[in-house]
């Protein structure tokens, strides 16, 4: 099995594609050992030492450290990896899968075609773009023209993060859709 690595623009995390399927439906996010207890591959990756986050997108696993540098860490995260698919162990024990967001999208029913736009855009521009750099953005919700996005995966916590919500998503939006006014990540 080989693994192959990407930087992402956030130093503290890195993207690992082990080249299949993570998961096939949705993503799922561990900020704590405790959020990864259902993940056999999460419990393996938190054992390294320095690793302080854990994201599984479609075909890619971030791993985000505290402190380190990769060049120590790699091998033990690539190892929990290999030694993970190479056992045929299940991602999730319990039944458990990806999980929603906490809390729900709020937004005016006034503004549904509005908000149908948002989702669109971000699923067909902007989440595919930002998977490519080992994250995930997805829609909170959209008040007085504010788009409220919340932010998974290498995007967490990335310097370049308010950049890319401020340029990026927040200009392609305001292109398409006059009534946006400011993005947010919450």
């Amino acid at each position: 099995m080989f693994i192959q690595t990407e930087a992402t623009p956030n130093p503290a995390t890195l993207k690992f594609l082990p080249g299949r399927v993570v998961m096939p439906e949705g993503t799922f996010e561990a900020k704590t050992p405790e959020q990864g207890e259902f993940s056999p591959l999460a419990q393996r990756l938190f054992a390294v030492p320095g690793v302080t986050g854990v994201f599984f997108g479609y075909d890619f696993i971030t791993v985000t450290k505290a402190d380190g540098e990769w060049q120590h860490l790699k091998p033990a995260i690539l190892g929990a990896i290999m030694e993970h698919f190479m056992t045929g162990a299940p991602l999730f024990s319990n039944g458990y899968g990806a999980v929603e967001e906490d809390g729900e999208e709020f937004f005016d029913p006034a503004d549904a075609s509005t908000v149908e736009t948002i989702k669109e855009l971000l699923e067909t521009r902007i989440r595919p773009a930002v998977a490519g750099d080992g994250g995930d953005i997805t829609f909170r919700g959209f008040k007085d023209g504010v788009v409220y996005l919340v932010m998974k995966g290498a995007c967490s916590g990335c310097p370049s993060s308010t950049a890319t919500l401020r340029h990026g998503i927040q200009n392609l939006l305001r292109h398409f859709l006059p009534d946006v006014r400011e993005v947010q990540a919450v």
